[in-house]
């Protein structure tokens, strides 16, 4: 008789990730089970085999199946972007969406101390945050003669709803420098990576988070990360770019907010090519070759793409086969949204003041249209003079309500996803808008599969737009 089938949790309580690891990579070679190979581990063995296999050969998948649950309070929410920007992990982060930031929840950069400029700082951070807990309660006095409670809603879920509006226009005055929670969970390779950048990074704020993390993971994971360290290449590379910058050559062209940059026009064949490849005994030429000249082959194979596909599912990969890039302008609380979605690659600019800011039309609304302009400038003013210390440490004086350009580069799977996602009824305004005009994008470049691209509403980003901003970019 065949051995039975065995799926068994290991213990990460009488285990530790180091030995849990360890126990993985040995069933390469040796034919015991892994109940047994990790009765035979000690944390000292484990530390052994991984100095050798993972540091001395650069086995480094090893260290895949070590995984930490990183908990980081108070945090900037500048300081998460470098955090966030880790693609092979899982982040759960304080939402501005559903929580009241208290007045001092703001993050005082190390390079200020004893700086001239400090006092300012702190003073901008405090004019910020006291307009924004002055102003909740009028947005929401306003949002509830806007929109009244529906026929049968009942008081609670009415009232919730108003916060909910309430706060998504109150964020746009916190700044960059607002303190945030973030979990997070995460394998020991990437780790390492992470912590490789955070050590490297030009904010003090990301070094300091980058040593305080490495120091609480070496008691779980004393060797996996130990050799974690400041890399010279991310530095330099930085600080060349930043001498190569010369704004003098710069000519803006007029440029709407959201540009198609880069896609192929033939990636849709590619996409029903792979999915006739998959069970056809064929070349991938062979299989656009067929598809290429059979009309009937292609509505065939989008219908078997997209027909049985629930709200949940997944589509299939072979939607990863095309590619669009685009450049688009943002506010910085969009990007804070954007920045999750990971299975992408987003190239942003420096966090300015140079693009202007939105204004949400609940703002206007609630006639507070010149405090929140006002506002903007000041924070701009003190941007500004903080330039004189650098433009990373400037960055966290900026609210959530100033524009950003982010170059993406993004599959159609990825894309599907985003769609769905971020065009459903509660999702923020600002994401619906970019959500909107991705899939009208798509919807045009794509004429095979763009229709299947629907958003989870019936609006457009132009009556998003309109309902929601006064001004956007």
């Amino acid at each position: 008789m065949p051995p039975e089938r065995q799926i068994y949790l290991l213990d990460p309580e009488k285990l530790s990730p180091e030995t849990i690891a360890v126990t993985f990579a040995k069933t390469s070679r040796s034919p015991k089970s892994f109940k047994e190979i990790a009765s035979e581990l000690t944390e000292e063995t484990s530390a052994d085999f991984h100095e050798k296999w993972v540091v001395g050969y650069g086995h480094a998948s090893i260290a895949e199946h070590a995984v930490l649950h990183i908990a980081l309070e108070n945090i900037s929410r500048l300081a998460v972007e470098t955090l966030e920007s880790n693609r092979l992990a899982s982040f759960t982060e304080k939402s501005s969406r559903y929580q009241l930031w208290d007045a001092n929840n703001f993050f005082i950069p190390p390079e200020l101390k004893s700086h001239p400029l400090n006092k300012l700082y702190i003073t901008t951070c405090q004019k910020l945050f006291n307009a924004y807990q002055y102003t909740l309660p009028i947005l929401q006095s306003t949002a509830e003669n806007i929109y009244p409670r529906a026929k049968g809603e009942d008081e609670k879920p009415w009232k919730q709803r108003i916060r909910a509006i309430s706060l998504d226009a109150g964020r746009y005055l916190l700044p960059a420098s607002s303190l945030t929670n973030v979990g997070m969970t995460i394998n020991a390779r990437e780790l390492e990576h992470a912590l490789c950048k955070m050590l490297s990074h030009p904010l003090q704020e990301v070094q300091q988070i980058g040593n305080e993390i490495k120091t609480i993971a070496l008691n779980q994971i004393p060797t996996l990360v130990k050799y974690s360290h400041v890399i010279p290449y991310l530095q330099e590379t930085y600080h060349k770019l930043q001498n190569t910058l010369n704004l003098e050559d710069v000519h803006e062209e007029e440029r709407t907010w959201f540009d198609v940059i880069q896609y192929n026009s033939q990636d849709e064949i590619n996409i029903l090519a792979a999915m006739l490849f998959r069970l056809n005994p064929s070349t991938m030429f062979n299989c656009r070759k067929q598809v290429s000249k059979d009309p009937e082959l292609k509505k065939k194979l989008v219908d078997t793409l997209f027909s049985n596909l629930g709200d949940h599912d997944t589509p299939l990969r072979e939607l990863e086969h095309a590619w669009i890039t685009i450049d688009v302008v943002i506010d910085q609380g969009a990007y804070g949204e954007l920045k999750r979605h990971r299975m992408m690659t987003q190239t942003p600019q420096l966090f300015t003041p140079l693009l202007g800011f939105a204004l949400p039309k609940l703002i206007t609304q609630a006639k507070l249209q010149n405090q929140y302009c006002q506002l903007m400038r000041t924070a701009k003013n003190t941007y500004e003079k903080l330039l004189s210390i650098n433009a990373d440490v400037a960055s966290y004086i900026l609210p959530n309500a100033y524009n950003r350009r982010v170059l993406i580069t993004l599959n159609l799977r990825s894309a599907y996803h985003l769609i769905r996602l971020r065009t459903s009824s509660n999702a923020h305004f600002a994401m619906r808008r970019f959500a909107l005009r991705l899939s009208e994008e798509i919807f045009k470049l794509f004429p095979l599969i763009g229709s299947h691209f629907q958003p989870a509403t019936n609006e457009t980003w132009q009556q998003v737009e309109n309902d929601y901003f006064t001004r956007t970019c």
